[in-house]
């Protein structure tokens, strides 16, 4: 099944406009903003505007860091033609190397259902709250657009290994495998999102995205790649050792 990424043209101007106005407003008394990680979208497309959400009222409490590092799990069903990409466990593995004090914000981490609605405004990632929302992605793994990507979201996704191809005219393939499309949430997607929650000082959506950016390279990609350098050098230096051999 093929969902094309781009604008809806048939949607009035004035009744995104309204959208944006709930969304904002919805947003703005939760006492952190809502953001979006978009799909290969210009951010005027989705950003505030988002498809309805399950509110988790923050605590605000102490809840220690524990095994569970206190936060917890909401997962939905991916939907048809679709599949989460990543796990609770994976997850918790991955934030589990962030400092503690990064999660500390945090509250609820939800693997989001794929919805007709959703479709039309589609994003990889969402931070409400206390919370962050992880979508699901179709079960192929490629991904079909018919706007050219912006050169920006074209380089991030090939950082981790995303392939671009043109397949024609007004259609792009996004192609993925099972290890790139994984490193891709863990690393940029998820830590991404984090850097929204961890952000109370910016308040445009250009100063906060800029952030949420630096934070995903700097925690995510940066990091991942020393440890993966730090295990392959490691593994080689362990294949230089040879037993000496016994004389005959």
């Amino acid at each position: 099944m093929r969902v094309y990424r781009g604008s809806n043209s048939k949607t009035p101007v004035r009744q995104v406009r309204q959208r944006n106005a709930v969304a904002r407003a919805r947003s703005s008394h939760r006492g952190r903003p809502l953001s979006k990680r978009a799909r290969g979208l210009d951010p005027s497309y989705c950003q505030p505007f988002a498809p309805p959400e399950d509110w988790y009222e923050p605590t605000g409490g102490d809840r220690g860091s524990g095994s569970d590092g206190g936060y917890r799990f909401v997962v939905q069903s991916a939907g048809p033609g679709y599949r989460h990409v990543v796990t609770p466990a994976e997850i918790r593995d991955r934030l589990a190397q962030l400092p503690e004090r990064f999660l500390g914000p945090l509250e609820v981490i939800q693997l989001s259902r794929m919805t007709r609605k959703k479709k039309t405004f589609p994003c990889y990632g969402m931070q409400w709250g206390s919370a962050l929302y992880l979508y699901p992605i179709e079960e192929t793994l490629v991904e079909y657009f018919y706007r050219p990507p912006q050169p920006n979201v074209r380089n991030e996704t090939q950082m981790y290994g995303g392939r671009w191809v043109h397949e024609a005219p007004t259609t792009w393939k996004l192609i993925w495998t099972e290890s790139t499309i994984r490193d891709y949430y863990l690393n940029n997607i998820l830590i991404h999102e984090l850097g929204h929650l961890l952000d109370d000082r910016n308040t445009t959506y250009r100063d906060r995205e800029r952030f949420a950016e630096w934070f995903a390279i700097r925690h995510g990609y940066l990091a991942s790649r020393a440890t993966s350098s730090g295990t392959r050098r490691k593994k080689q230096m362990r294949r230089r050792h040879h037993a000496p051999a016994r004389p005959s």
